[in-house]
């Protein structure tokens, strides 16, 4: 008998043990979830310091005529359509990231009096992003700003599919909406929960981000541009890439599917589809290898002859008839799809990527690299950025500008 009480309590201590380790491991899973809810809302919203910087400059813009001056000055204008020179587009409503872009571009190059920036914002964004290139000029090369607003060529008919996007009330639910209603998180991991709320972050809706796809309309006289995403970071003369021959493709891309990192770098279709859609299965191969986006060389005469604007939207379509089921994430899907067959791999040496989405980065690569790109949530002028990679951007910010210091923006 006394031994039978012996084991009773061993087992009630056992089960209590057991069920203490249980709560535990739920409340470790349940705090991980919240520490990624709390980092999306980080990345998705605009810091103080940011913010203040575009109300100030637009502030500047109504009241300093300096801030209004022509960019560029009259006698440079026919610089903007010149092929010799080497054009750079940048389309983007954060001004600081903008100015980082610009100016390690420009103090990275072996050529800056060839150097010409296209920066595209949004109406809202436009008279600040003005005012910070008029009152900070990146002498020798040129700095061209324009608001979506001042392009004729976007209208409502040539981009009907991004007015649905932008309208459609289940797409705003889905960017805008509760992200964790509904979702059984006993049934996925951190990092694939992490994955899909980075799916629905609002800038994927933005025409902002979808305007890389109508440069060969919004530049009719260029033939062949870098364009650059705003979280970039240039460390090396870019120059020798209009030398590269593309061999008769039209986007010039670091692919993503083979290298050392093998989280950043393993990225294949069906990392970005849904196979189980028939659509996606007749038309498309899972193994195929994706590239990236950020820093792609466009050959915009051989683009103009192709109909990959046409097969963008017609995807895009579908992607909202069948209520997103088709992909979930931003721009690069439907981009995949409209490359297919133009596309030239370039050396990955040109464009390292995953700075905002894994801390063990590493260092001696990015020194190395000729753009870094912090993609992801963990950008280097949010809170939440990489301190041991926040250095190599924070280095182009010049923080002795007055309204860099008035707005708080302090290095880390």
């Amino acid at each position: 008998m006394e031994n039978l009480k012996i084991t009773s309590a061993y087992f009630q201590q056992m089960f209590c043990l057991f069920a203490q380790m249980e709560k535990f491991e739920r409340d470790l899973r349940e705090s991980r979830f919240s520490e990624l809810m709390n980092k999306h809302f980080a990345a998705s919203s605009i810091p103080k310091g940011i913010h203040c910087l575009s109300l100030r400059l637009t502030d500047e813009y109504s009241s300093n005529a300096h801030a209004r001056k022509q960019l560029p000055p009259p006698e440079l204008l026919p610089l903007l359509s010149n092929n010799s020179y080497h054009h750079f587009i940048l389309s983007t409503d954060n001004i600081l990231a903008a100015s980082v872009v610009v100016t390690s571009t420009v103090q990275s190059s072996l050529k800056p009096e060839k150097i010409v920036f296209h920066v595209i914002t949004d109406k809202k964004t436009y008279a600040g992003m003005h005012s910070w290139f008029a009152l900070n000029p990146v002498s020798p090369a040129i700095v061209e700003v324009k608001g979506v607003h001042q392009f004729d060529w976007l209208t409502r008919e040539n981009v009907p599919v991004l007015e649905a996007v932008e309208n459609h009330n289940g797409i705003r639910d889905y960017y805008h909406g509760n992200h964790v209603a509904g979702a059984n998180l006993s049934d996925t991991t951190p990092r694939r929960f992490a994955s899909k709320l980075q799916a629905r972050s609002p800038k994927y809706i933005s025409l902002l981000n979808h305007l890389r796809i109508y440069i060969p309309e919004l530049f009719p006289n260029l033939d062949k541009v870098v364009f650059l995403d705003d979280d970039v970071v240039i460390q090396r003369d870019l120059s020798p890439l209009w030398e590269i021959n593309l061999g008769g493709k039209i986007n010039g891309a670091v692919e993503t599917c083979k290298g050392d990192d093998e989280w950043v770098m393993s990225k294949h279709f069906k990392n970005y589809f849904n196979f189980s859609h028939p659509l996606i299965a007749k038309h498309l191969d899972p193994d195929e290898c994706a590239w990236a986006y950020g820093m792609n060389i466009f050959d915009l005469r051989a683009w103009r002859k192709t109909k990959i604007r046409e097969t963008y939207h017609s995807w895009l379509k579908e992607n909202l008839k069948s209520n997103l089921t088709m992909w979930k994430l931003g721009t690069l899907p439907p981009a995949l799809i409209a490359f297919k067959g133009h596309v030239h791999p370039i050396d990955p040496s040109w464009h390292m990527l995953g700075l905002g989405y894994q801390t063990n980065t590493n260092i001696e690569c990015v020194k190395k690299a000729a753009v870094i790109h912090y993609n992801g949530q963990s950008k280097p002028w949010l809170q939440i950025g990489f301190e041991h990679l926040r250095p190599f951007w924070t280095k182009y910010v010049n923080y002795s500008n007055d309204f860099i210091r008035n707005c708080h923006i302090l290095e880390s």
